[in-house]
């Protein structure tokens, strides 16, 4: 399957090695800094392979290579303009998080994507996790019962040094803050876990620490859902002096479960009413990761992959990509708005917030 990439930015490194891992041929990547398109193919011994070709125009990249699958790694902001025409060609395509920045657009590349038969996939990767879908698994299967609540911890570290090298970073237009940027993952993984369906949201976000940037570095959310579960929301980068973890915790009437590590990656609490022997493998599970991004790409791409040759929906599909937005737009607005939000929300944009700090 041809593949092309957009971006060449941090994540790209995950997208290329995902491309290789499911031996995608690369036939193109994109870049409006030639630079960055070279040290990532050096990064992956890829520099002297000649039917890779280098575009700084993603347009004239999809005219001149006719891939059948793209990723888009692009700022934030741009995620949807380019999604938007790649669907409109007829190309599927896989959107790094946030898929947009606004629910107007989500929503259009839903639209669009169903109007032209195009597949689309959120790149929530962490789903993909071995922890995460044990827990899916239990969940699936009922092993939780009725679920009470649960939580989503994401305490990492940024420093002016990460927001320097990319000028459009911690801006409203092109990136938003720590939820929507850092922690918008384990806000996937939180809402897919307790139902999806949303009745309100409570939030509160703050500047600290970070009075360079337009927007948060701390955000902290009540969530209540449909099914009659709440659920909390800290997401933050001011966390001292590194990384210190992305933490879910799941608690129903007969089970508990923590996923821990740096990024949802190891179970630190696996309990149930009917434990089993297999239970056993579960307990302090941990999966080895390169980085924060952990292992998911690989099997989000081969996923995606056979949804095409399928002709079946993504396992994260754009609705998915839509819901972890709409999740973070709506603590932005219950910031904005000094008051409970109640979902969906029809129209919101990160660009709203301006000024707010």
């Amino acid at each position: 399957m041809r593949y092309a990439l957009i971006g060449c930015g941090r994540i790209a490194t995950n997208h290329i090695k995902a491309a290789l891992n499911n031996g995608l041929e690369i036939v193109g990547i994109c870049d409006i800094v030639p630079a960055h398109m070279e040290l990532l193919l050096e990064k992956h011994g890829l520099q002297n392979d000649s039917s890779i070709r280098r575009y700084a125009d993603y347009r004239i990249m999809l005219s001149g290579t006719h891939p059948e699958l793209v990723s888009i790694a692009t700022e934030s902001g741009s995620h949807a303009e380019i999604a938007l025409y790649c669907i409109g060609q007829g190309i599927p395509v896989i959107i790094e998080k946030p898929m947009a920045m606004s629910m107007k657009d989500a929503n259009e590349i839903i639209r669009l994507s169903e109007e032209k038969h195009v597949k689309v996939c959120a790149c929530h990767q962490n789903r993909f996790n071995i922890a995460v879908q044990e827990m899916r698994r239990a969940l699936e299967s009922g092993r939780f019962g009725r679920l009470s609540h649960g939580s989503i911890h994401v305490r990492w570290n940024r420093n002016r040094d990460y927001y320097e090298q990319a000028p459009w970073r911690g801006t409203w237009a092109q990136d938003g803050g720590a939820l929507m940027n850092q922690c918008i993952h384990g806000i996937d993984l939180l809402r897919w876990t307790f139902g999806g369906e949303i009745e309100e949201v409570y939030g509160q976000t703050r500047q600290q620490f970070h009075d360079y940037l337009e927007a948060e570095d701390v955000g902290m959310a009540v969530v209540k859902f449909k099914n009659g579960a709440i659920a909390t929301i800290e997401g933050t980068t001011n966390v001292y002096p590194q990384n210190l973890e992305e933490t879910l915790y799941v608690f129903g009437e007969n089970g508990t479960v923590k996923i821990g590590g740096k990024s949802t990656n190891n179970i630190e609490i696996w309990d149930f009413a009917d434990e089993t022997v297999d239970d056993q493998k579960n307990k302090g599970l941990e999966e080895e990761t390169s980085n924060v991004y952990g292992n998911g790409h690989t099997s989000l791409f081969a996923d995606m992959i056979d949804a095409i040759k399928n002709n079946r929906k993504p396992y994260v599909d754009a609705y998915a990509g839509r819901d972890a937005l709409e999740l973070v737009l709506a603590v932005y607005k219950s910031q904005k708005e000094g008051r409970p939000v109640c979902l969906p929300i029809e129209n919101f944009s990160s660009e709203d917030m301006k000024g707010q700090f």
